[in-house]
């Protein structure tokens, strides 16, 4: 099923007893931030959280985790909600198969309900602003899809970015965006200062489920997030014209934000507690300009907690971070056969593979650094055989016990680029980064005393049948 609003998804997640309605007052913070620091930890089968009773507030509603379970998760890809992890890498694969699938442009979008615009923007009066840790220095908007152009080329399609980046609330009409340099919209930037200009930008709220996905999805830069999203929803996503600045943006937002990237222009944005379960510091970061905000009556405030893993980040950027890595792998090394890299990120990745010759597996591992995604997030490289499943971690971490020797198997590189927020970094952006070869030694590649390994028995696949049965009964 597509699901082309936030609030048709809402309704599905309800149906299948995957959203918990808060009904009793909740102060704005912190019990709102720790409801949805807290409900990770009932497991993959955790539910959405909708609060429409917060104290102080006359007619917020809030809705949190809502990709934050792998049943959520699979019932945005309209999947059974009891689909494992690997079956749901699986089957974005098979759809990303499909990719491009166009957009189609809609007319009377929801989201043009209400307008306000100028000086009489306050965003305060639009959104129930709440702090999601401790330390945070501000209010964040951190689950906003942000609608950008490649100022060189304004008509390409391509070009054309759709991404999720953290944004701080410094006033009425001001926020700050932090623009990694590998991502697009640092490129978008970058060529729009060089001619001494803004950039014109969108900021969508409350997308829907798929569009969400993509925009945390590490594509390359001439591929279309919304042609992805075609392909992941099996039918067209529906887009319309944003009224000032005329991007394409999602039809079924809540809000929609609209103003510029005011070019060399700077302010200390943060500290934030990041993905990486960690507080990033205070930086200088761009300043974003509100000129025009339009929102649907009564809008849905689509929050994200990011805090220690696992929280709803972490299962909304796992699934679509394996699957451009293994296709941009597969691409150059037909012998891969699996990519995890679902943890944090991708700051580790997990890569099964065939071989072809001794060494290959680390010629792999070095591809991985590489990728676009790559160069900027993964700091480890595991690889291991084609027979160790890289989401089953028990026989990860037999390929680590038995395969691994640390005089020929770890190779370090260092100086590469990793991003500002990577805790681990001695200066920030620059890592020395490890490629772990935990695969069987390949000719002439002789090391190690391995004889035969022992297999599974012939007669196990139909035991397992059997006794999935009989626990079930």
């Amino acid at each position: 099923m597509a699901y082309d609003d936030l609030r048709s998804f809402l309704e599905t997640l309800d149906k299948e007893g995957q959203l918990q309605r808060i009904t009793e007052q909740v102060m704005p913070e912190p019990d709102i931030a720790a409801a949805a620091n807290a409900v990770p930890r009932l497991g993959d089968q955790a539910p959405a959280l909708y609060f429409d009773n917060v104290y102080g507030f006359e007619r917020a509603r809030i809705a949190m985790n809502v990709h934050g379970s792998w049943a959520n998760h699979a019932l945005a890809l309209g999947l059974p909600k009891g689909t494992g992890t690997k079956e749901q890498v699986e089957e974005f694969i098979r759809r990303w198969a499909n990719f491009p699938v166009k957009p189609e442009y809609r007319d009377n979008p929801p989201w043009a309900e209400n307008t306000v615009d100028g000086e009489d923007i306050n965003i305060f009066d639009i959104l129930p602003l709440i702090r999601l840790n401790d330390g945070d220095g501000g209010f964040y908007l951190d689950k906003a899809a942000v609608v950008s152009k490649d100022p060189d080329d304004p008509t390409s399609t391509d070009k054309q970015n759709v991404g999720v980046y953290r944004i701080e609330v410094k006033g009425k009409r001001k926020l700050a965006l932090q623009p990694v340099p590998m991502h697009d919209i640092a490129q978008h930037l970058r060529k729009a200062e060089e001619k001494g200009e803004d950039l014109p930008i969108a900021i969508t709220l409350g997308n829907d489920p798929v569009i969400s996905i993509v925009a945390a999805t590490p594509m390359e830069y001439d591929q279309n997030e919304y042609e992805l999203a075609g392909a992941l929803r099996g039918a067209p996503a529906p887009i319309a014209r944003s009224p000032l600045n005329d991007l394409p943006v999602p039809w079924g937002s809540e809000i929609v934000i609209e103003g510029v990237i005011e070019g060399r222009k700077r302010e200390i944005e943060g500290p934030f507690g990041e993905f990486t379960g960690h507080y990033s510091g205070g930086r200088n970061m761009t300043v974003i300009r509100i000129d025009k905000i339009s929102y649907r009556t009564d809008p849905i405030f689509e929050h994200l907690y990011l805090g220690m893993p696992w929280t709803e980040i972490d299962y909304l950027m796992a699934a679509n971070t394996c699957v451009p890595l293994y296709e941009q792998l597969k691409k150059d090394f037909p012998e891969v056969q699996a990519v995890n890299a679902s943890y944090t990120h991708g700051l580790v990745v997990i890569v099964s593979t065939k071989k072809r010759y001794g060494g290959f597996a680390k010629a792999v591992g070095m591809r991985v650094l590489t990728t676009p995604h790559g160069l900027g997030y993964a700091a480890t490289v595991i690889v291991v055989d084609e027979n160790v499943d890289p989401f089953n971690l028990p026989q990860v971490m037999w390929a680590l016990s038995t395969k691994m020797n640390p005089s020929g198997d770890l190779v370090v590189v260092p100086n590469l680029p990793i991003l500002e927020l990577a805790p681990q970094a001695n200066t920030p952006g620059i890592v020395d980064k490890l490629i772990i070869d935990a695969t069987t030694p390949a000719p002439p590649d002789r090391r190690g005393n391995y004889g035969n390994q022992v297999a599974d028995l012939p007669e196990m696949g139909e035991w397992i049948t059997k006794l999935q049965q009989l626990a079930a009964k």
